[in-house]
């Protein structure tokens, strides 16, 4: 679990720090949907920051979409659109025979609950067809400042998917929706709350994807010696903003971190030039050897490149195949 730091000397406000490792551990799934979230009191002990800040945080991000207050009983992880969990398969019964149990027994609580065979039946086809149109499309969006984060995300689900995707940027979204029947919108959880609003009166229902944690990337930052040089590089700008901030507020002004995207060619070179370590995303850790290399005899001594594998978290493609009506993959 994500330890909340907060750099008190700090350029970057302390409400900003705690805001952005929130909304990160939301993202990463280290809050899942339904996870209570520490109360104001308690990130006041963790923190040191004064409840109504840390109030005012938890309206944001409330305002944003991530969390709901609920009376009584405290802030919670959002649960989106489909979360609240159908544990959907399609096998063959005699392959799978929990599956027939399954069955039997949604059938017989329905029952149970005056619903007539025919009325379940209904239900059911209306739920599988309903399920079937919603994978006949599916639509990666991000907002254009950050493609580079839809462009990650694009490949990993075009290689784990059997269905079109396509990556739309969140502007043009409603463009896109207007011209459609059916379907089903992706996002990042960072962008679920703009992508719902511009969805839900198309009747498009819209799925956060959870990204990875970075928690291995962030045990190798905490264990670097101070003033280290330290190279992040990605396709996406919002991945690099999230980085420096985590980064920061846990080694405060200990690293000398630099980051560029990979189409930032002059920042990179400085980066291949000037880093001991180097930490990418899986589309860059190419580009990065290419840059190391055409520099290799100028290095006294070549970074140490750190390829993150995914961008997505490691069990949202399976939930998203559940959720799609494709099944899930063995892992």
């Amino acid at each position: 679990m994500l330890q909340f730091q907060i750099q008190s000397d700090s350029e970057i406000p302390a409400s900003k720090q705690l805001f952005d490792q929130i909304r990160f551990a939301i993202a990463s799934r280290q809050y899942p949907p339904g996870h209570r979230l520490p109360s104001t009191r308690q990130l006041a002990m963790i923190t040191g920051l004064h409840r109504n800040t840390i109030s005012k945080v938890y309206q944001q991000l409330e305002e944003d979409g991530l969390v709901e207050s609920l009376a009584g009983s405290g802030i919670y992880v959002k649960v989106q659109g489909h979360e609240g969990g159908f544990s959907s398969q399609s096998p063959i019964l005699q392959q799978y025979p929990q599956a027939s149990q399954l069955i039997r027994k949604s059938l017989d609580d329905l029952l149970s609950q005056g619903l007539t065979l025919s009325q379940v039946r209904e239900l059911f086809l209306s739920e599988i067809d309903w399920r079937l149109r919603c994978g006949a499309q599916v639509w990666i969006t991000v907002p254009t400042a950050d493609l580079g984060a839809g462009k990650l995300m694009l490949k990993e689900l075009e290689q784990s998917l059997a269905v079109p995707v396509q990556l739309v940027p969140l502007e043009e979204l409603t463009q896109v929706l207007a011209q459609t029947k059916s379907g089903t919108v992706v996002t990042s959880r960072y962008f679920i709350g703009p992508a719902e609003a511009i969805a839900t009166p198309y009747g498009i229902r819209v799925i956060p994807i959870d990204i990875y944690d970075y928690s291995k990337e962030l045990e190798f930052v905490k264990k670097l010696p101070t003033d280290s040089r330290l190279g992040i590089v990605s396709l996406s700008d919002g991945i690099l903003r999230v980085a420096e901030i985590l980064i920061h507020s846990l080694r405060g002004e200990d690293l000398l971190v630099m980051s560029a995207q990979v189409s930032e060619t002059e920042k990179l070179m400085s980066i291949v030039r000037t880093s001991q370590t180097i930490i990418s995303d899986q589309d860059s850790y190419p580009i990065v050897q290419r840059a190391i290399e055409s520099v290799r005899d100028d290095l006294i001594r070549l970074p140490e490149i750190i390829c993150s594998k995914n961008y997505i978290g490691e069990k949202s493609i399976n939930l998203l195949r559940r959720e799609l009506g494709l099944g899930t993959e063995e892992t």
